[in-house]
């Protein structure tokens, strides 16, 4: 059972029986990637007084423009509230936006938005096709794709992009799948 198993159990029940399988997030390193533009724009306001001095023709407004003035100071505290704000809110997402397989169903937890959250679910009996796709030589070396589940329910496909392993986990879901049409009699012949 993974780290985040008991924090996932506030989003969606487990039915008697069911046990998670595995969890999938987006890659950590485009996660990375979403947050690397926060610190260089919380650093970019303190450049500005460098460049308006730098100017001939702003070189008198320099002084009243600095960084040790009051106005500047809530500018700047305004600026890095936003900023940490927005960063916030990709970790958020980051972390809330789950993809759950358990031996009977595929769970989908999305978080869009602060405080509106949607829980998706899909039987493994009724997946019909599941893709991967792998974009470019660096997400092929680094194994990073996109998922993509079909099934015969009400939600048509799930999608989850930016996963680690997506052929180890399409095996997976697929493997289940199989076993689960078998024993739901979906195995019968005609």
């Amino acid at each position: 059972m993974s780290l985040f198993a008991p924090d996932l159990a506030k989003e969606f029940e487990l039915e008697p029986g069911e046990e998670i399988i595995v969890e999938a997030r987006k890659h950590w390193l485009l996660f990375a990637a979403t947050v690397l533009p926060y610190p260089i724009l919380a650093i970019l306001p303190l450049l500005v007084p460098v460049f308006i001095a730098a100017i001939p023709q702003l070189a008198a407004f320099a002084s009243t423009s600095g960084v040790d003035t009051s106005l500047f100071r809530l500018a700047y505290g305004v600026w890095l509230l936003v900023i940490w704000t927005t960063a916030w809110g990709a970790f958020t997402r980051y972390y809330l936006n789950v993809w759950v397989l358990t031996n009977l169903r595929i769970v989908e937890v999305t978080e869009p938005r602060f405080f509106d959250r949607e829980v998706s679910s899909v039987l493994l009996n009724r997946v019909q096709d599941v893709t991967t796709e792998v974009a470019g030589a660096l997400f092929s070396i680094l194994g990073i794709g996109n998922l993509s589940v079909q099934s015969a329910g009400a939600v048509d496909e799930f999608h989850m992009n930016g996963l680690k392993d997506p052929d180890k986990i399409r095996d997976l879901i697929l493997a289940r799948a199989a076993g689960e049409s078998k024993t739901a009699g979906g195995g019968a012949g005609l």
